[in-house]
């Protein structure tokens, strides 16, 4: 949503200022020049990544306009998730606990945090973490090292659309400068016509250079940055579960542990205390989709 509105405001400030200085819109709009600024992007997109990254920054492009990030409910409900694992982890045997971390969906404890579940990379980082817990054999300051390598690994999978789109938008003035030089070509081509005409060709020409410039540092630019910051969210989600699980390991109570986690979420979107509270012992967490969609 911030998206377009600040798309928007960009674009009735700019029309609004060249209308107001005497400029006609109307000669802004040359649907060849655009063809041959974003099809040229486009094409270099392509060129300089794999379909994977292709997709990804599709998908990335979705959660920047819907601002897809981790709601207050969404957070405790991982808090609660975490929090029955490792009360199961203490209640249940080692082949019980395995039933659940090999078959996550089919598991009571996990069909409570359906907003987990659906995140797939999610649960396997996080079961995949409690199998090593369960086998009993990892130290503590190990399983940090692998955590903070797979996060890191991660987050480099994460912000691939983030660095293919910083390429498009740096690359878009040069593409704006090619679509320029190609309308001064045509123009130089009616060069025997009147003045009226050969200035309208040559304004037509430098609509390209304005449109790259334009799309570089209006569009694709903050659109990139939006992805990165949307993504760089998401990820924090994988320090809950690190934070959480590292207290735990080094003994620390489930209710302790996971407000280790609790507070690697932003002040601004953190659950209070008794919020989490109220979803793990108060048998909250049931109630959770209501409070969603209340949200």
């Amino acid at each position: 949503m911030t998206i377009l509105l600040g798309l928007i405001i960009t674009l009735v400030c700019m029309l609004g200022g060249f209308t107001a200085m005497g400029g006609h819109v109307w000669v802004i709009w040359q649907p060849w020049e655009y063809v041959i600024i974003c099809g040229s992007a486009l094409g270099t997109f392509v060129v300089a990544n794999p379909m994977k990254t292709i997709k990804d920054t599709g998908t990335a492009t979705i959660e920047a306009v819907k601002s897809g990030t981790p709601t207050k409910a969404e957070n405790i409900e991982l808090l609660a998730l975490l929090f029955f694992m490792m009360r199961e982890l203490r209640d249940k045997s080692r082949a019980e606990m395995e039933m659940i971390i090999d078959a996550p969906q089919d598991a009571e404890v996990f069909k409570r945090s359906p907003t987990v579940t659906a995140n797939e990379e999610l649960t396997t980082f996080i079961c995949d973490y409690f199998r090593l817990i369960i086998m009993g054999n990892a130290r503590t300051h190990e399983i940090e090292s692998l955590m903070d390598e797979e996060i890191e690994t991660v987050r480099h999978d994460k912000l691939k659309a983030y660095h293919a789109l910083v390429a498009v938008g740096d690359g878009l003035p040069a593409l704006g400068i090619i679509a320029a030089v190609l309308g001064v070509v045509k123009a130089m081509g009616a060069i025997d016509q009147s003045p009226e005409i050969l200035g309208h060709l040559i304004a037509s020409a430098l609509v390209g250079t304005f449109a790259g410039i334009f799309f570089s540092y209006a569009v694709v630019g903050p659109l990139a940055t939006k992805v990165k910051v949307i993504r760089e969210k998401n990820l924090r989600s994988y320090v809950i579960v690190k934070q959480s699980l590292l207290a735990f390991m080094n003994g620390a109570m489930p209710q302790v542990a996971i407000e280790h986690g609790r507070k690697a979420i932003s002040a601004y979107e953190r659950p209070t205390i008794n919020e989490v509270e109220a979803a793990t012992m108060g048998g909250g967490l049931d109630r959770r989709p209501q409070e969603r969609k209340a949200a």
